[in-house]
């Protein structure tokens, strides 16, 4: 009984053994594809975390308001009774209190140490204001506070929100223009070594136009070898970047800036997007440097 005779090799895998499976532009491909994803991981994971770090510290400011009283010894319990007076019948005030020595000299210490004696000290008193939803008329608060507490301050921390509104806009945008010049470099690299490997090859090339081989031919076998190298290297870059943000430290009590640097929730699914998107840059930049290295072999 004789063997069953082997199955003829489908198109695809006549075009993928056209190119070498190794060589200098095989490690090259994958390991660009892999460095540049990992560091666009870092460059994502970075931009998603000062956005959430800016937009939560401008909701904490945006709720929340200060009175500074500033005056003369002898008037200060007075024009404190008449804050709290006016800020208990005013709507939209949520909650307000007088914050006490103690805790300023606790808000202080970490600049000016625990001994600082803050009642020998002019500093001004201090109030604390949390709107409710809808929020108060803070033009008409400031009118209400000057007529009864003329050494009153009242500060909404706009100048606080719009400066941090301000710098979430331009960390998106600086993220959006890091992942694009990953890109643009990682095709350029790719483009450079499929060309690197087909004037390397241009002897086979040669051999298969002299067969009948069409240049759409070689280009897809060109193409589809690279394409899959940079998915393959792609994937393991977002792994390792996974990996390597996953074992930062996790964000503090406090909400410190440098240990809040990984993804939350869903943001863990971006990097998996990754890899296709580098397979697709690959796909272009490697037919367009394919035909045209095609043409000049011509």
């Amino acid at each position: 009984m004789k063997p069953p005779a082997p199955k003829p090799a489908s198109q695809k895998t006549r075009a993928i053994r056209v190119v070498p499976p190794s060589g200098p532009t095989a490690w090259l491909t994958s390991f660009t594809a892999g460095a540049m994803t990992f560091l666009c991981v870092f460059a994502l994971s970075l931009s998603l975390a000062s956005d959430r770090l800016a937009n939560r510290w401008s909701e904490a400011l945006a709720r929340t308001a200060t009175i500074r009283l500033s005056a003369p010894p002898e008037q200060i319990a007075v024009q404190t009774d008449a804050i709290l007076s006016v800020l208990s019948s005013t709507p939209g005030i949520q909650s307000f209190r007088a914050i006490d020595d103690a805790e300023t000299r606790a808000l202080l210490e970490p600049w000016f140490g625990p001994d600082l004696p803050v009642e020998a000290l002019p500093i001004p008193k201090l109030f604390e204001i949390v709107e409710s939803d809808p929020g108060y008329d803070s033009e008409g608060l400031r009118q209400r506070l000057v007529a009864e507490a003329p050494g009153a301050v009242l500060d909404d921390h706009t100048r606080w929100r719009r400066p941090l509104a301000e710098a979430a806009a331009r960390i998106r945008l600086l993220g959006l223009l890091s992942i694009a010049l990953i890109g643009a470099t990682m095709a350029a690299m790719i483009t450079l070594a499929a060309r690197a490997a087909l004037a390397t090859n241009a002897e086979v090339i040669r051999v298969l136009r002299l067969v009948g081989a069409k240049d759409s031919y070689i280009a897809r076998a060109f193409v589809r070898r690279f394409t899959l190298r940079a998915f393959g290297g792609a994937s393991v870059g977002a792994l390792a970047g996974l990996a390597g943000v996953w074992a930062l430290p996790a964000a503090d009590a406090a909400g410190g800036f440098l240990t809040g640097l990984g993804f939350t929730g869903l943001g863990w699914l971006w990097p998996a997007a990754l890899p296709p998107v580098a397979a697709i840059v690959a796909f272009f930049a490697t037919r367009r440097a394919a035909f045209q290295k095609l043409r000049e072999l011509t």
